[in-house]
């Protein structure tokens, strides 16, 4: 098995009612940036960003924005 991470954004965009935009205004990260993570669309993770997301929407345990899931190798 393989291990990937995962970043939790729609879960935390619907936790605290507010939209992806929201959050981009929030953060000062770009929609579409945001929109890429949310739907695992990014092979890389700019932890810069996960700090601001942390930050903003105060959060003091990185497992609340990202998980490592295992998938079965093919």
């Amino acid at each position: 098995m393989t291990s990937k991470i995962r970043v939790k954004i729609h879960e935390l965009v619907k936790q605290r009612g507010i939209s992806l935009r929201e959050l981009s205004r929030l953060t000062d990260i770009r929609h579409a940036t945001l929109s890429e993570l949310a739907n695992h669309k990014r092979q890389n993770i700019n932890f810069n960003h996960i700090e601001k997301i942390a930050d903003t929407l105060e959060l003091n345990d990185i497992r609340e924005i990202i998980d490592l899931i295992e998938i079965k190798d093919k």
